[in-house]
């Protein structure tokens, strides 16, 4: 199996950072190393039993979240859901520990593998493959499975300025790449808290389920993230002698609400 010269890397890379017009991807992840993982991966058979992943209404679909508790309570009628690739970012505060300072991540679009009895273990297929991979900036791993053969792309995610306050991070969803809704400047969601529960799976390792609601945005109502795998940072850290740190995770992300109609060619 060949691996992905390290120029075509680069040169995706820089077509990548050239043409989004921001700084959102712009996650120090590592150096060089093999891309035969990805080269070799087979997106259309490498989940479930489906012959396609995107397209499917999911309008039937309820996710299984823990019994015995309200702060996460789905609405009915989702409209998309999207398996998520990405960083968590952190970094080392003076309590010698380390928080939060945003995520990266690109979400594909699973909507046709969401009946299959396979699809509630689909996160931990991907974060396999995920981690296997040499690190490297996300955005470079971005382009590179695009110029490979991906599944349909639904939304990036990433953080921008609160944009009520001025002052911290908000998390974003961003449809406009998508080709459902490209070029509309509305399809995204902008969000805040609503609800957390600590991952039932390993909430050291795994990152928190969350409910998020908009706060600008047409393409959501409300977005929940669950069936996180990794993302957590280590316990500790010694300030000002750590550096910041980008921890990988998979995650699912299913969407309610929303006013806007995807395009139709």
């Amino acid at each position: 199996m060949v691996a992905i010269p390290k120029a075509l890397l680069a040169a995706a890379a820089a077509h990548y950072v050239g043409n989004s017009g921001s700084a959102s991807y712009s996650s120090d992840s590592g150096s060089s190393g093999s891309w035969s993982v990805i080269n070799g991966f087979d997106w259309s058979k490498g989940f479930g039993e489906a012959g396609g992943f995107s397209g499917c209404p999911i309008d039937k679909f309820v996710p299984q979240f823990p019994a015995g508790q309200s702060q996460l309570v789905a609405p009915t009628n989702p409209r998309f859901i999207g398996l998520a690739f990405g960083v968590q970012n952190y970094t080392c505060s003076s309590a010698n520990n380390f928080t939060s300072t945003g995520a990266v991540a690109e979400l594909i679009d699973v909507s046709c593998q969401v009946f299959n009895p396979g699809f509630s273990t689909i996160q931990n297929s991907l974060f396999d493959m995920w981690t296997s991979i040499m690190p490297q900036p996300i955005q470079a791993i971005i382009d590179l499975l695009h110029l490979l053969n991906p599944p349909n792309v639904l939304a990036q995610h990433y953080f921008i300025t609160n944009p009520v306050t001025g002052q911290g991070v908000s998390p974003v969803w961003d449809f406009t790449s998508s080709s459902a809704f490209q070029g509309n400047k509305d399809a995204f969601i902008v969000a805040k808290g609503k609800g957390t529960i600590p991952a039932p799976t390993d909430p050291k390792k795994d990152v928190a389920w969350l409910d998020v609601v908009n706060v600008q945005g047409k393409i959501a109502d409300e977005v929940f993230r669950f069936d996180t795998v990794g993302g957590q940072p280590p316990a500790s850290c010694k300030y000002g002698q750590d550096k910041d740190i980008s921890v990988k995770y998979v995650s699912k992300y299913i969407f309610y609400g929303g006013s806007l109609q995807e395009n139709h060619y």
